[in-house]
Order: C-alpha cells, then structure tokens, then sequence
C-alpha cells in the first residue's frame, strides 16, 4: 500500500527524531480548561500565546531578563508570523512548546515554533520572522544575533556562538 501523500500526510504528520534534536529548547504546557472553545478544542488565540511564552521563556534560559532589554533600549518584535494548526488539543493534553531562531545576516531572524503533544503528535507548527528593535530610534538594529549575544549569559540557547 502506497504512503499517504498531501492532505493526510500532513494531518498525521508526527515529530520525527531529526526534528526533535533540531528544537535546541522546549517549554512544557498543559491546555487548560478556561483556553478552550465551545467545541472542547484550544482556542485560536491560544496557540499564539503558547508560542510567545516560549520565546520569552527561551530569552529567559539564555540569561536575558525583559528589565535587561528595556535597560539596553531593545526589544524583540514579531513582524510575521503563520501558525498551521495540525490535530486539535483539548483540556488536559500536554504538550511541549519549541522555540528555534534562524539567524541570518540580515535585520530580521526566523522563527519556527512546534507544538507538539505527548505522544509525539505536531498539534501546530509556527514559522515566522522577528527583529529586535532600537526602542528610541524606531527601528530595527542592524544585527540581531549581535544585540541578543551581548546580554545573553548563554547565547548557545539561542544558536548563537
């Protein structure tokens, strides 16, 4: 029997091996009751609020502190963001929440952010593109991974060397 291909491929798609060595940093969650809509599934807006705790849980573990960041006259910004929503999550499901940043040499850095339940089920997938912005001048600074690096006590958790 043939593998199944496009729509039921993606509806079963699991978190292999490869991409779960890639995720450098993982928050556990459980879905709450009060996050639920009225057919029992995680509300739509959840999902984005899951995956912004796990950003700024992830500057935190790099030893970056919001007070640092408004100190620096920095901050990080989400300028785009697509969120595949994969299998539904429920009241009581846990999952773990990842949080990779994709540096370039540019103004902006990737985003890709998995939701995935216990039993190894991708429940959603973010990508999306991110800066970090002069808060005086309005703008973004020139080098990300540069700023981060600076207040990081360990930038590795952010992929920076």
């Amino acid at each position: 029997m043939a593998a199944p291909s496009g729509r039921a491929a993606r509806r079963r798609s699991t978190v292999s091996q490869a991409q779960a060595d890639s995720e450098p940093f993982t928050v556990p969650m459980t879905v709450r009751g009060y996050e639920t809509d009225t057919q029992g599934h995680l509300n739509q807006a959840v999902y984005l609020q899951y995956t912004e705790h796990a950003r700024w849980s992830l500057l935190q573990a790099a030893g970056i502190e919001q007070a640092a960041l408004v100190a620096s006259g920095i901050g990080p910004v989400v300028l785009e963001q697509t969120l595949r929503y994969k299998r539904e999550l429920r009241a009581g499901d846990e999952v773990t929440v990842s949080c990779a940043f994709e540096w370039g040499d540019r103004k902006i850095f990737g985003m890709r952010q998995l939701i995935v339940k216990a039993d190894g089920t991708m429940a959603a997938e973010l990508t999306g593109v991110g800066g970090i912005m002069d808060l005086n001048a309005r703008r973004l600074v020139a080098d990300p991974g540069a700023a981060l690096r600076e207040l990081a006590t360990d930038p590795k958790v952010l992929g920076l060397e």
